[in-house]
């Protein structure tokens, strides 16, 4: 008879998976269940999150390269072939198009005879956060807000043990948040959500709903801070169901969360470093039994320099395995009850996070708080960026410790995963097939139930359940909703007002001045990010530290094209253009863009761009004429100020 004690049931193991096809992301996701994978994460491609369909203008370069392209209802059925989705718990990162994504896996599985009130997972749904920090909204706050509960109102009655959203504090964190201003803008979101849930759903089944909402959060390297934060999380969300909304059930008030730890401070350079990060942060999300995460996907080690190969993401998920099965943490109680130094960081976090959420509410909580926190994200990662530069943050192989040996982990072709250019092609030459093969009747008819029930104020879900099955695309179902409620451009966070920290910046802000009085004028600097990508943190802090050096700059945020961008160069006389990509669409957009150029006759302003961009394209991207290309290892930001500040000066100009 074993003696070994009882151990706890671990969290799901994922891996957030998707790129190129349908076809080719379902090979991906049975190979990783067959490697002991316990549910699906779902990366869907920036047109796909922004409500585009393959062949639009802005999905141009876009297709397939960081998530799968799902346009229709053929793509999600090829999606989940071979994959019975009522024995799956599948989570879905999707924001601006989760109704319809959902709408479109429910059309799935009754094709493939599941019995829907059956179906386990979660589609993201927080509109919010994209807001605040990844970029891919389509609508304004409010009509926005409506379709997270109208999601959530449907799922209670059809889908029970759906999640219906996931509050999302992971991209705050990437943006720079603190882990006060995470806790609290998260948590925000959260009480927001509910408050408009309230009306929707009958109040006996309002406290099922709250106990269906669930958080996905960030965990970074301060690993015991990290752990300090998942613990005043559970204990503020306890608090908010108990005092706000009077929900007595315990289990309807527990803090269900699922996470994927850091990638914001994963290095380009020694990259194999990442593990031990990835493993660090990991332990924040599951040694505290309490406050452990339901699910857990970990980044590879290889993500900041491009797309993992299976390889990769099977590293990751050995990482989960080896914690769960071989270690004995599972096999006890909370480890962290009790310890004063814990209890008295989590108290603190707490009180931080009581303030901030004291101020939001003050301006009419998060809907209407929305500028605010954007500001403040955008001051808090420039702090931190600050720190790093100072040294006063150690990264190790970044800022102290950089001379090592080669990593033969990133030698030799294929180190990282391409997606091919001839993607693109295929997949609209398979959305073309597919709208010449549907009944155009059938689309047209429920286009036009959607569109009434959205103007009518209606929940959107069963018009969108019936377009699915109808045969309407991606793009047609957002362009219902752009039509009815508009499109929104949310707030850079970047003030023209200088800020504060302008310690150290004397030398550069001399050379500002020198090379203005030559050009006649302030040395104006344009950043844009052309394309959908709409990761703007490193944009919104180039723009800043730019303007704290005395220049005029012009940044409008995102999801710009490159005829857009060269018109606002035109437009304000840019001395500098300054471009930034992460999604890996670097080459086809600026291709357009260096020609949009020499046809406006302004091949002679530099252009320089930032992103995740192998050494290989970077080449390519100078051979187009590009002056200067910057990727995650170039974190000293007054070093490219100075660039900028050369490649304005006149007789460069001249010399072009």
């Amino acid at each position: 008879m074993s003696d070994q004690p009882e151990r706890d049931r671990p969290w799901l193991f994922r891996t957030y998976a998707g790129h190129s096809t349908a076809e080719k992301s379902n090979a991906l996701y049975r190979a990783n269940l067959a490697k002991g994978q316990t549910g699906l994460s779902v990366a869907f491609d920036l047109p796909t999150q922004t409500g585009y369909d393959s062949d639009h203008e802005l999905a141009k370069g876009e297709v397939g390269k960081v998530g799968v392209p799902v346009c229709h209802l053929g793509d999600m059925r090829t999606l989940f072939e071979d994959i019975p989705l009522d024995q799956m718990n599948t989570s879905m990162t999707i924001n601006a198009t989760a109704p319809w994504l959902l709408a479109l896996y429910i059309a799935v599985a009754e094709e493939q005879g599941a019995d829907v009130a059956a179906l386990q997972g979660t589609v993201q749904n927080d509109i919010i956060k994209e807001y605040l920090s990844r970029g891919t909204y389509i609508c304004p706050p409010k009509p926005s807000l409506k379709m997270i509960t109208d999601v959530a109102a449907y799922t209670a009655e059809h889908l029970p043990k759906w999640n219906p959203m996931n509050v999302c504090s992971y991209h705050l964190q990437e943006a720079g948040a603190t882990p006060e201003q995470e806790l609290a803008f998260a948590l925000a979101t959260g009480i927001a959500v509910l408050d408009d849930l309230k009306g929707k759903v009958a109040y006996e089944a309002f406290p099922a709903m709250v106990g269906r909402i669930s958080f996905f959060v960030n965990a970074g390297i301060r690993f015991v801070t990290e752990l300090c934060k998942m613990r005043a999380f559970t204990e503020l969300w306890d608090e908010i169901c108990l005092e706000r909304y009077g929900i007595a059930e315990e289990k309807y008030r527990r803090f269900r969360y699922g996470v994927q730890v850091n990638s914001l401070g994963l290095t380009e350079q020694q990259p194999e470093n990442n593990v031990y990060r990835i493993l660090l942060e990991m332990l924040a999300v599951t040694l505290s039994k309490n406050a452990r995460a339901r699910a857990v996907q970990l980044p590879a080690w290889n993500e900041a320099l491009g797309l993992p190969r299976p390889w990769d993401q099977q590293w990751s998920l050995r990482m989960q395995q080896i914690l769960a099965y071989e270690t004995d943490l599972l096999e006890y109680g909370d480890l962290f009850d009790g310890n004063p130094a814990i209890t008295a960081k989590v108290e603190a976090l707490k009180a931080g996070a009581r303030d901030e959420l004291k101020t939001l509410d003050g301006m009419g909580g998060a809907i209407a708080a929305i500028e605010y926190m954007k500001s403040r994200l955008v001051e808090s990662n420039a702090a931190r960026l600050s720190r790093i530069e100072a040294g006063e943050t150690v990264v190790v192989g970044v800022n102290r410790w950089r001379e090592g040996e080669a990593s033969p982990l990133t030698a030799g072709d294929g180190a990282i995963l391409t997606v091919d250019p001839a993607v693109e092609v295929d997949q609209v030459a398979r959305l073309n097939d597919w709208r010449a093969a549907r009944d155009a009747g059938a689309v047209a008819a429920a286009l036009a139930a959607l569109r009434a029930a959205a103007t009518a104020g209606k929940n959107v879900m069963p018009a969108s359940v019936a377009c699915a099955k109808a045969g309407v695309t991606t793009g047609e179902w957002a362009g219902v909703m752009r039509q009815v409620h508009g499109e929104y451009r949310g707030p850079t966070g970047v003030s023209k007002n200088p800020s504060n920290r302008t310690e150290g910046l004397d030398e550069i802000r001399d050379a500002v001045e020198t090379v203005s009085k030559r050009l006649g004028r302030r040395l104006k600097f344009l950043v844009g990010k052309p394309g959908l990508d709409g990761h703007s943190n490193g944009a919104e802090q180039i723009a800043a530290r730019a303007r704290d050096c005395g220049m005029d700059i012009s940044y409008e945020g995102i999801r710009l094209t490159p005829a857009e961008i060269v018109a606002a160069a035109a437009e304000a006389e840019a001395h500098v253009v300054g471009l930034s990509v992460l999604s890996g669409s670097h080459l086809p957009l600026m291709a357009e863009v260096m020609e949009r150029m020499r046809a406006a006759g302004l091949a002679h302003v530099p252009v320089v761009v930032g992103g995740i961009i192998p050494e290989e394209d970077a080449a390519r991207l100078r051979e187009m004429g590009v002056a200067r290309v910057y990727t995650p290892k170039d974190f000293e930001l007054n070093r490219i100020m100075f660039d900028i500040v050369a490649l304005a000066e006149p007789k460069a100009v001249a010399a072009e």
